[in-house]
């Protein structure tokens, strides 16, 4: 369901990004905008730059760019909708979808019910800890050498064996039995009987990137199983879509922009008490998809911290698979046979686990050891074919087929072959003709060039006339009636020109909102990078006039020299003399012109 453009610009106006943006990073104005050390990449230099009266960010570091929902998604580890949801709600915008969902004010009202309770419930457990009946779940924290910070700063709690103590504790706030069950706190058996889904347990609440609390983890203190028990789905939490910590790691991972993925709550605390605060977990269950995609929108680098045995390793490698397909860069921290992460530091401290980490191997080197060290031939085969198949930008195959082979032992040629084998016999019944698949880099739009690789002279010279249209809006009908079109030699710059050409009739804010996630970075770029002066526009404008009426006679020429030739090979002379005589025509007047 779409979002009406007019309610996106709604909510922009009654925002002031500066403030939002303000809440984390300290901007400073600076002629007209405002600046400060990006918060996606670790620097100190303010690189990072605001422009208000555009309504967008850009950073000359590391060319992030967007606008107020992209940077509160992106800040937040949101997807484009939950940004728009939270800051709709804070600028008091109701968003209508083109078809309103009629239960949409009772799901709003259930997901709050079940914050509430979530709240109230951390409150119970953290009490219970501190009571007489949390006295067992103590003297464990003790013997893994927690210490109070990690404590408080996680809201760890406990709960008794108590079968009713947590209903009995909602139902005095309010809350019935029913709605407490909705929201995952109680279990329901055969009989109907309601019950308390934790007893005799440690609590780990899961805070949602918002701070909330959305569900709980609980491990036994004494015997019992299950050893660990999660929370069930509700209309708050969805398994393998958060992440354990990632509230608590997130100011580390906007500075470092690494996270360290690893496998137990315990772990997690133990990372972040001896100092390594990017750690989060994952949760009980496998690494996930959208795991990995929520971490994709706070850094760059994941770094799997998985136990030392059999189980650990196979599970680095099916996360280390997912993490590469996404575009992350991936390192795998080998412990000992054995150990975990807890294990490690609390026996040996942080500097033996910093040295393991800075062994950490690469990712992809580590798949492909495993998959050659424990897979048949046909093992092999079938991890370069999921590799490749689960790689989010199909364009990166021509970056991995090459490592595929060498570390695989594959010759190149082969494995193309077998790649295409493939593709040949795949139905595409999923991606039906007229559907438009988005993906991060579009082909034909400019690319990330390793440091001193230099643009070429037909790029630069597109980005200089798209830059004078983007930062002078008023030359842009002139531009439109030059047909400035077929002086841009690039598909994306073309692309891009178009968007702009046929929104001519709107402000820039509006422009802005319309653009791919490719243009608005490039729209950021050029504008924050002009050094145009505005009593030099005019003289700027006569230089592109100019270029693009040598442009316009350039394809007018290939295109009379292309009919010439035509008219020649059919064998009609008679029309190849008339379109000389025009050519020759345009030639002597267009010398006429210039001298």
């Amino acid at each position: 369901m779409g979002i009406d453009q007019g309610i996106i610009q709604n909510i922009k106006s009654r925002l002031d990004m500066v403030e939002i943006v303000r809440r984390y990073v300290d901007l400073k104005p600076m002629s007209g905008r405002f600046v400060a050390p990006c918060p996606f990449h670790q620097e100190t230099k303010p690189s990072f730059s605001v422009n208000p009266e555009l309504g967008f960010y850009y950073c000359f570091g590391c060319q992030a760019s967007g606008d107020v929902f992209d940077f509160y998604a992106r800040m937040n580890g949101l997807e484009f909708r939950e940004a728009l949801e939270a800051l709709a709600e804070e600028a008091g915008v109701s968003l209508r979808d083109e078809k309103p969902d009629p239960l949409a004010g009772r799901k709003k009202q259930l997901k709050k019910t079940c914050l509430d309770m979530h709240a109230l419930a951390c409150d119970y457990f953290r009490g219970m800890l501190g009571s007489p009946a949390g006295k067992d779940a103590r003297e464990y924290l003790a013997r893994r050498t927690l210490a109070a910070e990690m404590v408080d700063g996680f809201s760890l709690g406990c709960s008794d064996e108590d079968w009713q103590g947590l209903q009995n504790f909602l139902q005095k706030k309010g809350f019935s039995p029913a709605q407490a069950v909705e929201a995952g706190l109680l279990s329901r058996n055969d009989a109907g009987r309601t019950y308390d889904r934790f007893r005799g347990r440690l609590i780990f609440p899961i805070h949602d990137l918002a701070g909330r609390i959305i569900a709980f983890g609980g491990r036994i203190i004494k015997d019992g199983e299950p050893k660990y028990l999660n929370s069930s789905d509700s209309p708050i939490y969805t398994k393998g879509e958060h992440l354990y910590g990632l509230y608590q790691a997130r100011p580390a991972i906007s500075k470092s922009r690494r996270v360290l993925l690893t496998e137990g709550y315990v772990d997690v605390l133990s990372l972040h008490q001896y100092g390594f605060r990017e750690a989060v977990g994952v949760l009980g269950t496998a690494l996930t998809a959208d795991q990995v995609k929520r971490l994709g929108s706070l850094c760059r680098e994941v770094v799997l911290v998985f136990d030392g045995d059999n189980a650990g390793r196979k599970a680095a490698l099916r996360s280390a698979e997912m993490i590469l397909a996404q575009g992350l860069t991936c390192r795998v921290v080998l412990l000992p046979e054995g150990q975990d992460a807890d294990d490690l530091l609390r026996q040996s401290g942080a500097e033996a686990f910093a040295k393991l980490l800075g062994q950490a191997g690469d990712g992809f080197t580590y798949c492909a050891e495993c998959v050659r060290a424990t897979g048949s031939a046909r093992e092999v085969m079938d991890f370069a074919r999921r590799f490749l198949r689960g790689l989010r930008d199909p364009a990166w195959k021509a970056f991995y087929l090459p490592k595929l082979a060498e570390n695989l032992a594959l010759a190149e040629s082969e494995l193309r072959q077998a790649i295409a084998s493939e593709r040949e016999e795949r139905p595409s019944g999923n991606n039906p003709v007229g559907v438009k698949t988005q993906v991060k880099n579009l082909p034909g739009l400019p690319i990330k060039r390793p440091v001193g690789q230099a643009r070429s002279v037909e790029e630069q010279r597109d980005e200089q006339i798209l830059q004078f249209a983007i930062c002078f809006p008023r030359y842009r009908q002139l531009l439109i009636e030059k047909e400035m079109h077929l002086g841009l030699t690039n598909e994306w710059s073309r692309r891009l020109w178009g968007t702009i050409a046929s929104h001519s009739d709107h402000d820039d804010a509006y422009l802005y909102s319309v653009l791919d996630e490719n243009e608005r970075q490039i729209w950021a770029r050029l504008a924050a990078t002009s050094k145009i002066k505005p009593e030099e526009a005019e003289g700027e404008f006569k230089e592109v006039c100019r270029f693009l009426d040598g442009a316009n006679w350039n394809e007018r020429r290939a295109s009379m020299v292309a009919a010439m030739n035509d008219a020649r090979k059919r064998g009609d002379t008679a029309e190849a003399d008339r379109l000389f005589h025009i050519f020759r025509e345009l030639f002597l007047g267009r010398i006429d012109e210039q001298s």
